[in-house]
């Protein structure tokens, strides 16, 4: 897949541009995505970091848990990245800020044993309890 993607925040400050996946595109269940985004899961695709490029507007990092940084956009809060500093070369981007999501489908589901008690998918996806 060699696709250029584009999305942006919910306020239209921040846009950006990134590569392909390099992984599969996940729904994570744990705790920290939930409460950074106020939702039971977040829908991720992992990209090359030197594919993902600010286009306009300016984003805020938040040291979530070490080694984890969280971008959000400055003005309307919307989650945009997750980056792990133990993964140098790849950053996480939110599949719903993507201007076209349904060009990403998640292929599996990670950290379920975080999910919450009425959060059990029945989609037919593989399920991990952890990370990949």
């Amino acid at each position: 897949m060699s696709a250029v993607f584009t999305g942006r925040c919910l306020c239209g400050a921040v846009t950006y541009r990134c590569g392909p996946p390099v992984l599969a595109p996940s729904l994570c269940h744990c705790e920290s995505c939930r409460r950074a985004s106020g939702a039971h899961a977040v829908a991720w695709a992992t990209v090359a970091r030197d594919s993902f490029t600010v286009l306009r507007g300016s984003v805020r990092p938040f040291k979530s848990s070490p080694p984890v940084v969280r971008q959000f956009c400055q003005q309307c809060g919307t989650p945009l990245t997750y980056s792990n500093e133990s993964w140098p070369d790849t950053i996480d981007i939110t599949i719903a800020t993507l201007d076209q999501p349904d060009a990403l489908k998640p292929l599996e589901h990670i950290w379920m044993e975080d999910a919450l008690s009425w959060d059990r998918p029945a989609d037919g996806l593989p399920q991990f309890p952890r990370g990949r």
